[in-house]
């Protein structure tokens, strides 16, 4: 019994030991099991981003999308613009014919032309609209590019261009039937779009 009990505390210290071992590996694999599921997270996550980065690609590279759209908003500043001259032009020549009116005419004939004169005054106040328009739609303009420009560094840190070409778009860009025809007015860039006087010409 003397050596039992002997033989019992030596081998109870090293009992202790591996049961305090055991529960270390078991805590151990225990996180590397939370380490393996974060790393799945963190590969869903970089395809996801590849698979929207190559969607963006496809969109600048096939359809223009993407450089297409300071395009257009250029095409509203300067289609407002040309508007907005026409506009000032036109009430330009109202004022002075107004002008002429009110120098000519006399009592309630007269006031009317004045009013007249007066009224166009409020379509150049008006007018501002334009040069408000142009700013705003530069700050747009500026946005984009800022994200187009981040866009094309985070395709460079994955290794450039070549390594999304096999990356599928994450959806189908091509459209179809009605939505295929809603392109909207031509740009210049195009070349061999119609000019609204073009449209205008098949109505008279």
């Amino acid at each position: 019994m003397e050596a039992i009990t002997s033989l019992r505390q030596h081998v109870q210290p090293t009992f202790e030991a591996s049961q305090i071992l055991l529960e270390e590996r078991q805590h151990d694999l225990l996180e590397v099991q939370r380490l393996k599921v974060e790393l799945h997270a963190i590969s869903e996550a970089i395809q996801r981003t590849k698979q929207e980065i190559a969607t963006l690609r496809y969109a600048g590279a096939q359809g223009r999308e993407m450089a297409r759209v300071t395009d257009e908003l250029g095409a509203v500043v300067l289609g407002t613009e040309t508007a907005t001259n026409s506009i000032l032009a036109a009430a330009e020549e109202v004022d002075d014919l107004a002008a002429n009116l009110a120098a000519r005419l006399a009592g309630e004939e007269g006031d009317m032309a004045r009013q007249i004169g007066e009224r166009t005054v409020s379509i150049f106040e008006a007018c501002n609209f334009q040069d408000i328009t142009g700013q705003r739609i530069s700050k747009v303009v500026s946005a984009m590019r800022f994200v187009e420009e981040r866009v094309e560094q985070m395709i460079q840190i994955w290794g450039g261009h070549e390594r999304f070409k096999d990356v599928p778009a994450a959806k189908d860009l091509n459209r179809e039937g009605d939505k295929a025809l809603l392109n909207g007015p031509a740009l210049a860039i195009d070349g061999d779009g119609r000019s609204q006087d073009d449209i205008d010409a098949y109505f008279r």
